[in-house]
């Protein structure tokens, strides 16, 4: 909150001086601080978001920047860096007069909310990324130009998996299915709403290698308009704490546990020799293990011995029966 106005030393004595001579009164004084403050309110661009909204759009696209910023740096390996900067409201007039020509503007939309939704990136960054996948430095060209088909093909790849990590960023306020339509060059070609319709710009300050530009997202008040109960800085902790603890989440990492694949060996033994010994081996020489041939094998799981085993055959190939389980493996865990 602003303190109040601190005058200086020479305003005090303006002031001092006015009152002495009568030109200011203090009862004139005392009626202008009872006056009600009077603000500016624009009837032409209504503000549509209120701060707290606009709070929860930036931390969802701070979301949605690490992700691409992780999706980009493994796909280009590349340094990248995407922040974002602002997220401001405006109309969709000011925002297309604001693109330069040409441009790379993606049209999506985000199911199950209507209309749809620009993804537009400085034509800078799209060529840097173009360079890199292709061989090259990851330079943009000193003239901008219209992207050939080849290199469209390219981009939609790129801007299709950004998308399922714009959905992502999504899921904590609503499931969403991202889908792009159309790619376009001319921002006076994008006409996705009326011009004097509010919309939400969230800016990203994007840096891959020495290149640096900007991404817009532009997303038009009436798309918003259904969930604009769930923006709100309450809903998005309650729905992240809620989504941490919640038993699908479990289900969801058990699973995808269940399925990870681990190294499982079964040690015959071991033996220790020197090196002029090592040096000296010959086809027919025979090494004895430390192991007894009554002795259980070990299986090990990754780096811990986990079981004991018995050798023997299953068909035709070799196989081991487990005889015991080793309570305690690595730092005294079961």
């Amino acid at each position: 909150m602003a303190g109040p106005d601190v005058l200086s030393q020479s305003e005090i004595d303006e002031l001092l001086s006015a009152l002495s001579t009568g030109i200011v009164s203090a009862e004139d004084m005392k009626v202008e601080q009872n006056q009600k403050k009077i603000k500016l309110y624009d009837f032409k661009r209504p503000d549509k978001f209120s701060k707290d909204q606009i709070r929860t759009l930036q931390m969802i696209h701070e979301n949605f920047a690490r992700m691409l910023n992780t999706y980009l740096a493994a796909l280009l390996r590349s340094f990248v860096h995407i922040d974002v900067v602002s997220v401001d409201q405006l109309t969709y007039e000011e925002f297309i007069r604001s693109l330069s020509n040409p441009s790379v503007i993606s049209i999506f939309q985000m199911k199950p909310l209507k209309g749809t939704v620009i993804l537009e990136v400085n034509p800078n960054i799209v060529f840097a990324i173009i360079d890199r996948l292709f061989g090259g430095p990851g330079n943009a060209p000193p003239k901008t130009r219209a992207l050939t088909d080849i290199e469209e093909a390219i981009v939609r790849k790129v801007i299709s998996k950004a998308l399922e990590n714009f959905k992502d960023a999504w899921k904590q306020v609503i499931e969403l299915e991202t889908k792009l339509e159309a790619i376009e060059t001319n921002p006076q070609f994008t006409q996705i709403v009326p011009p004097n319709d509010m919309v939400v710009i969230v800016t990203l300050q994007t840096k891959i290698g020495q290149t640096e530009g900007l991404i817009n997202i532009c997303i038009p008040y009436f798309v918003l308009e259904p969930i604009m109960s769930k923006l709100s800085t309450t809903f998005w902790v309650a729905s992240s704490v809620a989504k941490q603890s919640s038993d699908e989440s479990i289900k969801i990492l058990q699973r995808k546990i269940e399925r990870s694949l681990i190294p499982i060996s079964v040690q015959l033994g071991s033996v220790t020799v020197n090196v002029h010994e090592l040096l000296s081996l010959a086809v027919g020489d025979v090494l004895q293990l430390e192991t007894r041939t009554d002795e259980d094998l070990s299986v090990v799981i990754g780096t811990n011995e986990k079981f004991k085993c018995k050798p023997g055959k299953a068909g035709k190939k070799l196989a081991v029966q487990i005889s015991k389980i080793v309570e305690k493996g690595e730092d005294g865990d079961e």
